[in-house]
């Protein structure tokens, strides 16, 4: 507890307040790395920004009608809410990267165990991309 001079105590911050900064932080913090993931090649932009739609409208009502709004963005996160729907682009890169990350990963280690695993966790995720609907 932090005390003022004259010997009383500050109030905290309420809770829904700190929840509210926490989504609001960890929204803009996912659009960040969206952002980035845009120009670099291995880190996704997508997941971030489900994860940024999902946070922003309970930390920053405008953050979320931005994202909504965005000539880029807002179709993909429009799509996904609508019918878990992503676009054939999205799910060949994704599948592609997955496919070239392993194939380094397995090169590059001297067991079996941790390409197995991953292997394994790539074909699932590429599986559920395939199966989603194309918007």
């Amino acid at each position: 507890m932090s005390g003022r001079a004259d010997g009383e105590f500050e109030p905290r911050i309420a809770l829904p307040e700190r929840r509210s900064l926490f989504y609001l932080i960890f929204a803009y913090l996912c659009v960040g790395l969206g952002f980035i993931g845009a120009f670099l090649p291995l880190l996704p932009t997508t997941p971030f920004l489900l994860l940024a739609a999902w946070a922003a409208p309970r930390g920053s009502p405008a953050l979320h009608r931005w994202l909504y709004e965005h000539p880029r963005f807002g179709a993909v996160l429009i799509a996904w809410e609508q019918s878990r729907a992503v676009s054939t682009r999205a799910k060949w890169t994704a599948c592609c990267l997955m496919t070239l990350s392993w194939v380094i990963m397995y090169l590059q280690t001297t067991g079996w165990i941790i390409p197995a695993i991953t292997g394994a966790l790539f074909i699932a995720i590429s599986a559920f991309l395939i199966t989603r609907p194309t918007p």
